[in-house]
C-alpha cells in the first residue's frame, strides 16, 4: 500500500479551495487541516472535508507531511521556509517567491532535508503541453500569446508574474539553452502594475521566443506557436488543440510543396489534480516532480529581468 500522507492547505481563496478538494479526493491522502486568516473561510472548506480549521499555519505543522501554499506571493517565502525547516514537503503556487535569492534558499533547504519543493506552474499539466515536446524537432522561433480580461484578482503583481510566467516556464522547458539577451516593453493601464507586456528572448542556441501577455483584453487566449524547418506547430492551451502543419510533397502544377495539416483535440482534463497527484507521487517515490524549485526559480529570474527592463 502507498504511504498515507497527511496534508494541509494554507490559504483557501478561490484556488485554495480547489487544492483542498483534490487532496480530499486523492487516494491514501488525508486532508487534516485547512488554514486561512479568515476563520470562516477555513471552516467552510474544512467542514466540507472533515478537516480542522485553523488561522495559524504553525499549528498545522506538527500534524502534516506536506502542504499546499495558496497564499499571496509576498507570503510564499516565510511560510515555505518554516514548513521546509520543519521537514514538510511543499507545493508552492507560482511564482515561487518574490526574489531569486529567496527561491534559492528554499531550494537549498529542500535539498538538504531531502524534501519535495514543487512549484504550481499548472500549464505544464495541460494535455497540449504534455504532447507538445514530443512534436518538436529543432524549433527556431516561438511566439506565445496569453490574453485575459481585466479583473481585480492578482493585481498586486504585474501581468508578467501573473500570466506571462506560465509561458516563460513552458518555453524555458522546451528550449534547453541559456538565454543570451532579453528585450522588453510594457505599460500599466488599469492597475498600478504592468498590465500588458512583450518580451523577445534570444537564446545562445540561436532560437528566439517572442512572449506577449495582457490582462486588459476583451477575449481570452492562451496560444503558443512554434516554427521549425519544414513545419509550423500551433498549441492552443485554452481550446485544447495541437495542430501541426508540415511541408509535404512537391506539387509541380502549383509550383510549391503541399502543406499537410494534422490536428489533435484533447478532452478537458483536470490539470490541478494531475499537478497534486504528481506532488504526492514525488513525495512517495523520491522522484523529481515535473516542476521543481529550480524550474520555478528559472522562470522567476526571467520574469524579474523582464520587469526590470520595462521599468528601466
Amino acid at each position: 500500500m502507498s504511504q498515507v500522507l497527511n496534508v494541509a492547505v494554507i490559504g483557501v481563496g478561490h484556488l485554495g479551495r480547489w487544492h483542498a478538494d483534490k487532496y480530499a479526493a486523492a487516494e491514501n491522502c488525508n486532508l487534516v487541516a485547512v488554514v486561512d486568516r479568515d476563520i470562516n473561510a477555513a471552516r467552510a472548506v474544512a467542514d466540507k472535508h472533515g478537516a480542522e480549521a485553523m488561522t495559524d499555519y504553525q499549528d498545522a505543522l506538527p500534524h502534516v507531511d506536506a502542504v499546499s501554499l495558496v497564499v499571496p506571493t509576498s507570503l510564499h517565502y516565510e511560510i515555505a521556509h518554516d514548513c521546509l525547516q520543519a521537514g514538510i514537503h511543499c507545493l508552492v503556487e507560482k511564482p515561487i517567491t518574490e526574489t531569486v535569492a529567496q527561491a534559492q534558499t528554499l531550494i537549498d533547504i529542500a535539498q538538504k532535508k531531502n524534501l519535495v519543493l514543487q512549484v504550481g506552474h499548472i500549464e505544464r499539466f495541460n494535455p497540449v503541453t504534455l504532447d507538445l515536446d514530443a512534436t518538436l524537432e529543432q524549433p527556431q522561433f516561438i511566439e506565445s500569446t496569453r490574453l485575459a480580461p481585466f479583473t481585480l484578482r492578482a493585481t498586486d503583481v504585474s501581468v508578467i508574474l501573473d500570466l506571462m510566467i506560465h509561458d516563460i516556464d513552458i518555453i524555458l522547458d522546451l528550449i534547453a539553452s541559456p538565454i543570451k539577451q532579453i528585450s522588453a516593453s510594457g505599460i500599466s493601464v488599469l492597475s498600478d502594475e504592468i498590465d500588458i507586456a512583450n518580451a523577445p528572448l534570444e537564446f545562445e542556441s540561436g532560437w528566439v521566443a517572442n512572449v506577449t501577455a495582457s490582462r486588459i483584453s476583451r477575449k481570452r487566449e492562451r496560444k503558443l506557436r512554434v516554427f521549425q524547418k519544414d513545419a509550423y506547430i500551433s498549441a492552443d492551451f485554452q481550446e485544447k488543440i495541437l495542430a501541426v502543419n508540415r511541408k509535404g510533397e512537391h506539387q509541380p502544377e502549383q509550383g510549391f510543396n503541399e502543406i499537410t495539416h494534422a490536428e489533435k483535440t484533447y478532452e478537458d482534463s483536470d490539470a490541478l489534480n494531475l499537478e497534486i497527484l504528481d506532488f504526492l507521487q514525488a513525495i512517495r517515490t523520491g522522484q523529481r516532480p515535473k516542476v521543481n524549485g529550480e524550474d520555478g526559480k528559472r522562470a522567476l529570474a526571467t520574469a524579474i529581468e523582464i520587469t526590470r527592463l520595462i521599468h528601466a
